[in-house]
């Protein structure tokens, strides 16, 4: 039930964008917030266990990692090396590809309110019903298309299954988050996001600025990250600790996925689950200075799904409409 004193979305948006502008400091890094390590094997034996795991660490800490997920090894590094062929491709080729809607190529194009400068990558996101002319042809990189989505199916099935513990906690049908995920209607939303960091000039590499990515919250319900060995930065920051600005750094391991809770997920569960901020931090001198890799997917819920706050916290709004807001907000798009 909405309330005549519940925020507009709107507004919620642009608090959410206060939030974020006043992120853009060094601040400092501390080693006292580990973050937890969630085994997911035997997971229907084990789902109580787990999801006691799960919730404990995303109303804690909020970040988490996943290990025995259940995504081989091979198919991870599979995808690790088409992402690097893809963006090894000429930027002429790339551009043929232009972002829109989550979905095509962007490079130095996100600037984030909390630095008010382009982070220093490019990526290339893929949103399947909006990837008409988007993809490499075979000719230009063989295997890809078939490779990704095969890659994205298996993260999905690993965020629906972190997903559905959420809902058991709060409430919800088991299978509440998959339906509204749904891969096979055109509302789908939830993106598989490619990403390059850009190698760092030999002749700026003892004057770096402290951020590679500027520091933000996600938008979306829940985020799994992939990362390769050896190419560090990530740093994370829980919500409801940002004021102190204390940073914890997540070294890479291409055996665990690193989970985030999104925006979305902290209003549908009337912030019960709080999303959290993270970034990249540049290389320190004598620290690996090439090129980052790493793999995102973002379990976004279907355009026509209604975020419903169980207490009124906040007004109903579609997926759709609500991430057009924080995108406006954001990026004035």
């Amino acid at each position: 039930m909405t309330t005549a004193t519940s925020p507009s979305p709107a507004l919620y948006a642009l608090d959410e964008l206060r939030k974020e502008a006043r992120m853009g400091a060094a601040g400092s890094e501390t080693t006292a917030r580990p973050v937890p390590v969630i085994d997911l094997s035997d997971f229907d034996v084990r789902r109580a266990e787990i999801t006691e795991q799960l919730w404990n660490a995303a109303t804690g800490v909020g970040f988490f990692q996943l290990s025995h997920h259940g995504i081989p090894l091979a198919q991870v590094r599979e995808a690790f090396a088409l992402s690097e062929r893809f963006f090894a491709l000429p930027r002429e080729t790339k551009a043929q590809w232009p972002i829109a809607r989550n979905a095509g190529w962007e490079s130095l194009s996100q600037v984030r309110p909390s630095t008010g400068v382009p982070d220093q990558k490019e990526s290339y996101q893929m949103t399947r019903p909006r990837m008409a002319g988007l993809y490499p042809s075979e000719a230009e990189l063989p295997g890809f298309k078939a490779t990704m989505q095969a890659f994205e199916a298996a993260s999905w099935t690993v965020g629906m299954r972190v997903l559905s513990c959420f809902a058991d906690r709060l409430g919800f049908e088991r299978d509440f988050f998959s339906r509204v995920h749904d891969m096979t209607q055109a509302s789908y939303q939830s993106t598989l996001r490619l990403l390059h960091y850009y190698p760092i000039p030999a002749d700026v590499q003892d004057q770096l600025d402290y951020v590679r990515g500027g520091a933000h919250t996600d938008f979306n319900c829940l985020t799994l990250l992939f990362q390769r060995e050896g190419q560090g930065g990530l740093q994370v920051c829980p919500g409801k600790e940002a004021d102190a600005q204390e940073w914890t750094t997540v070294p890479p391991s291409e055996d665990l996925i690193t989970c985030n809770i999104g925006d979305m997920l902290m209003r549908w569960s009337d912030d019960r689950l709080l999303s959290n901020f993270h970034r990249v931090r540049n290389p320190l001198p004598g620290e690996y200075m090439g090129g980052r890799y790493s793999i995102a997917f973002f379990c976004q819920a279907n355009t026509d799904a209604v975020i419903a706050s169980p207490s009124g916290k906040y007004p109903p709004i579609t997926a759709g409409d609500y991430l057009a807001e924080r995108m406006k907000a954001n990026y004035g798009k």
